[in-house]
């Protein structure tokens, strides 16, 4: 895959040697805090910290918080002279945790509202049910008796797709397509990219030519697709949509969730629509080869990173529903037999 070179020197550089990179202003009154996530993301969430004309601050997607702990963001905050107190708004790109986990705690201390778009809010919500008929799904996969407790344990009951973070009431303000942040003074509008999961947004902010992508768009990583709620819709063909959505913004900065900023997110969307492509062509190719195979036995002929046989757990339990989207776009689910 083609890789943006950096914006940011001092990410990249951060990222490289596994550390975590500095305190930078991206423009006037806006600045990026690393934090760091327990989880096994092999680098930061970048916060994105912005002040109004006001003077208060929204934060973008505060990070992990562990234990309830903002200790990390608040180093950040005291590095720019300002505090978790100044904080008026909390707006979430999307339901993982290590974008929404630190939300709960930032609330409680500054009182700053949380805002989502709903349907974040309704996979929280429905977290349990969801679980439930994923245990199901995953019994049908044909996955092999040694992997199965591994993949309905990070796939099913015992899979929490906010890690136990998120509190209730979710959000405060729930986010919409075309949405304008309140922040004074600035104008940041929301975009619905679903795909990641069926709630993630991107925030466009054209006064200042920057686009806050969550995990959307990453410059290294091909983000995963179907990892929020059980949707009504193909995550896949949500995702294929929601990257083409990003034609018109290819002047833009962007900002992601992770790693460093980079620019030209046309350029980059269309390289991971090139991937899901022929990610879908390999799937063709197995259906055509099988006759009424497993789930387990199409993703078998898959050549994902580092080989099916490689993963376990959830890796494998997404490589699996992935390989299942992928045959639902082509028309050929049927194709495949339940174990």
């Amino acid at each position: 895959m083609s890789i943006p070179p950096p914006v940011s020197t001092a990410q990249a550089e951060a990222l490289a040697a596994g550390a975590l990179p500095p305190v930078e202003e991206v423009r006037p009154g806006i600045w990026t805090i690393a934090v760091p996530f327990r989880g096994g993301v092999p680098d930061a969430t970048l916060a994105y910290v912005i002040e109004g004309s006001d003077g208060a601050l929204a934060v973008i997607d505060p990070g992990w918080s562990d234990g309830g702990s903002l200790d990390v963001l608040s180093d950040g905050f005291r590095t720019v002279g300002r505090r978790l107190e100044d904080v008026t708004l909390v707006a979430v790109t999307h339901l993982h945790a290590d974008h929404l986990g630190a939300a709960a705690a930032l609330r409680r201390r500054s009182g700053a509202p949380v805002a989502m778009h709903a349907a974040e809010v309704r996979a929280l919500e429905h977290e349990r049910a969801d679980a439930e008929q994923n245990d199901r799904d995953v019994r049908t996969w044909g996955v092999p008796a040694a992997l199965l407790d591994g993949v309905l344990a990070a796939w099913g009951t015992g899979r929490r797709i906010g890690q136990g973070t998120a509190e209730a009431p979710f959000a405060d303000l729930l986010l919409a397509d075309g949405d304008v942040l309140p922040i004074p003074g600035r104008t940041i509008s929301t975009l619905w990219t679903p795909g990641h999961t069926g709630g993630h947004v991107c925030f466009v902010d054209e006064p200042d030519g920057l686009l806050f992508t969550g995990d959307h768009v990453l410059p290294r990583i091909n983000p995963g697709v179907g990892l929020g709620g059980r949707t009504g819709t193909n995550p896949l063909r949500d995702a294929l949509d929601s990257l083409a959505r990003l034609d018109g913004h290819g002047h833009l900065e962007v900002c992601p969730g992770h790693e460093y900023r980079f620019r030209d997110v046309v350029s980059r969307a269309r390289v991971l629509i090139d991937h899901r492509n022929e990610r879908t062509r390999h799937v063709a190719d197995a259906l055509d080869a099988l006759d009424r195979p497993t789930l387990f036995e199409v993703a078998s002929r898959v050549p994902f990173s580092g080989g099916i046989e490689s993963m376990s757990g959830f890796l494998l339990a997404s490589a699996l529903s992935q390989t299942a989207f992928h045959a639902d776009l082509l028309g050929r689910a049927e194709e495949i037999r339940g174990a």
